[in-house]
């Protein structure tokens, strides 16, 4: 297998479409055909070059073999979650609490199309219910020392600063959203109390 990327190497050409924000038909036609050579099925040709972001057949081939390795260990066992700690110290009504938890859950999955690795992990977490947990944090000075714990892990995170229009002062940090394996997740968030 790993012969055959070294003949894609040689006949690789490069793309001019590399954003990040690419669709199904943004896809490299070559790379693609590459792919297809590889007996690699047309759909999931087409999400390893978009997980890839259109770089190289080689790298979508790689994503895709890795992704088939990963499978078969029984990574798809694994379970991911996003919480949402919420500062309690600030005086929110529970409109403003559900706008700011809001804020942090399209902040935190913004931030976590910028790795592929971030990207792969949405998708499962997407693909296995999205599942979702709102606890209580203490004050600011918790949920900094929870986003330092989270990011020591290597899990994405995500803190609100208010803009300072309603409730509380601009600036303030109202809700820490923090995404990963839920075991991991756990070893952050795992003690505090549901809202």
């Amino acid at each position: 297998m790993f012969s055959q990327f070294s003949c894609l190497q040689s006949r690789m050409e490069p793309s001019d479409q590399s954003g990040p924000n690419l669709n199904s038909q943004d896809v490299n036609p070559v790379f693609l055909q590459q792919l297809r050579e590889l007996d690699i099925p047309e759909e999931a040709a087409k999400q390893a070059l978009l997980h890839t972001q259109n770089v190289s057949a080689e790298e979508a081939a790689m994503y895709y073999f890795n992704k088939l390795e990963n499978e078969e260990e029984g990574d798809d066992d694994l379970m991911f979650k996003m919480v949402f700690v919420v500062n309690m110290d600030l005086a929110m009504g529970i409109g403003k609490v559900a706008a700011q938890v809001g804020h942090a859950a399209v902040g935190l999955y913004q931030a976590l199309q910028e790795k592929n690795s971030w990207r792969e992990m949405a998708w499962k977490w997407d693909h296995s219910g999205a599942k979702k947990v709102v606890v209580q944090g203490t004050n600011v000075a918790h949920l900094l020392e929870l986003q330092a714990l989270a990011m020591s892990l290597s899990l994405p995170t995500y803190l609100v600063h208010d803009a300072g229009l309603t409730q509380v002062e601009a600036g303030s940090r109202t809700v820490l959203a923090i995404m990963g394996e839920e075991e991991i997740v756990n070893n952050v968030t795992g003690s505090l109390k549901l809202l």
